[in-house]
């Protein structure tokens, strides 16, 4: 069976230290399972992967992973800086 793989956006609003919300957007990549079901990924935050039994609930699940995984670097930034910080989307 061919896996299939497509890039994604979405969208996530997060709540951080300040408690303001904000929106980040990131490309998550979604691969078919050869036995059913959908794993999928975050390639801007390595080792942000995780699985759904239908694309709706992987992409659910991936939201939560991506947050997940930010509060982790918060907490490696404040543990190894000292201070608290907020990780925050910009244009360029």
């Amino acid at each position: 069976m061919a896996i299939k793989a497509k890039s994604i956006f979405i969208s996530r609003k997060l709540f951080w230290l300040a408690k303001s919300p904000t929106i980040m957007n990131f490309k998550v990549v979604l691969v078919q399972d050869e036995d059913g079901g959908y794993i999928v990924s975050c390639p801007a935050l390595p080792g942000c992967h995780i699985q759904g039994d239908n694309v709706e609930e992987a992409l659910e699940n991936i939201k939560e992973a991506i947050a997940g995984c930010q509060e982790s670097l918060i907490e490696e930034r404040t543990r190894l800086l000292g201070t608290p910080g907020k990780i925050v989307e910009v244009t360029v």
